[in-house]
């Protein structure tokens, strides 16, 4: 096998993994939070893969000693990705609906993309990607919209999941122009531990100690976030934030609602109409455009 045809292959498994793996996660992250505290349940769950990453990364020769301005860039990520991103989120899915979630995170798409055309690496969006996001949230629309709908009742968590989508975003542009010694899992590994001591320690300072119960049904949700959203899915997009634009890692933004809602339907016996079948049928389109094959060479690895 070719550099060029090994790099696409890793692409695409990296592509698959997100989108199917963090597809699952809102049916995951929604029964975890109605049996665990919120904060308390991301920062054990975010420490424990961080932990993970990083023997995994040290057994693979990666350098896990950092200096001042590792950490410095460490902390920004720990904010970003797991704090503000997924702290607003847990925090929101108490009250909103998994696929109602699901949509609102669409907008991290957008912001991906914009953030994108900024910076140093800054990447224009062009006609043909502006119509397959436009696409793909149309399609996002025709899946969730009919069943989970806007609800006026929850303002403040829907407001607090689109700030969570913000800082994800954010957070991808900030991580394409990180220049560190460190290996890819060795950082992500790091930055989700440093970020989830610091969920860990909100939730304890907000007393949710005392509401800590275990159960089967927020240890399963716990340990498969962990192994697979977290240790597994993170790794394969900090890959691709390196190596590909952000319009197509914005792309899961798209995908997951779709999964979402198969999951909706297969597992709680939700609703699966002609409309969203066509919904996803759509966002299919728009990831095909946006991810249409170009002659791309596999890039020096930065990690």
């Amino acid at each position: 096998m070719t550099a060029t045809a090994a790099f696409r292959t890793r692409m695409i498994v990296c592509f698959a993994i997100i989108y199917i793996v963090w597809g699952s996660s809102y049916l995951a992250t929604s029964v975890g939070v109605h049996h665990l505290p919120p904060f308390l349940f991301a920062g054990v769950r975010f420490t424990l893969a961080g932990l993970a990453l990083i023997v995994i990364a040290r057994a693979r020769g990666e350098r896990i000693a950092f200096d001042l301005d590792d950490l410095r860039q460490l902390l920004v990520m720990a904010l970003a990705w797991v704090v503000i991103s997924n702290g607003f989120n847990v925090w929101g899915l108490q009250w909103v609906a998994s696929g109602q979630a699901a949509l609102l995170n669409v907008t991290s798409s957008f912001w991906i993309a914009i953030f994108g055309m900024f910076g140093a690496r800054g990447q224009p969006i062009d006609r043909r990607t502006a119509v397959g996001l436009a696409l793909g949230f149309l399609g996002t629309l025709a899946i969730v919209w009919p069943r989970a709908g806007f609800s006026t009742a929850h303002l403040v968590p829907q407001f607090g999941i689109l700030l969570g989508c913000m800082g994800w975003a954010a957070g991808t542009i900030y991580y394409r122009s990180v220049h560190t010694r460190l290996g890819i899992l060795a950082f992500t590994g790091l930055q989700m531990c440093l970020g989830g001591l610091l969920m860990a320690s909100l939730g304890l300072g907000l007393g949710e100690q005392r509401e800590w119960a275990w159960n089967w049904p927020g240890m399963l949700a716990m340990g498969y976030l962990t192994v697979f959203s977290s240790c597994l899915a993170y790794a394969a997009y900090a890959w691709l934030t390196q190596h590909t634009t952000p319009a197509r890692v914005a792309t899961y933004g798209y995908v997951n609602p779709a999964i979402a809602a198969l999951l909706g339907w297969r597992v709680l016996d939700e609703e699966l109409s002609a409309v969203a079948l066509g919904g996803m049928a759509v966002i299919l389109a728009g990831v095909v455009l946006v991810n249409w094959p170009e002659e791309v060479s596999a890039p020096e690895s930065p990690g």
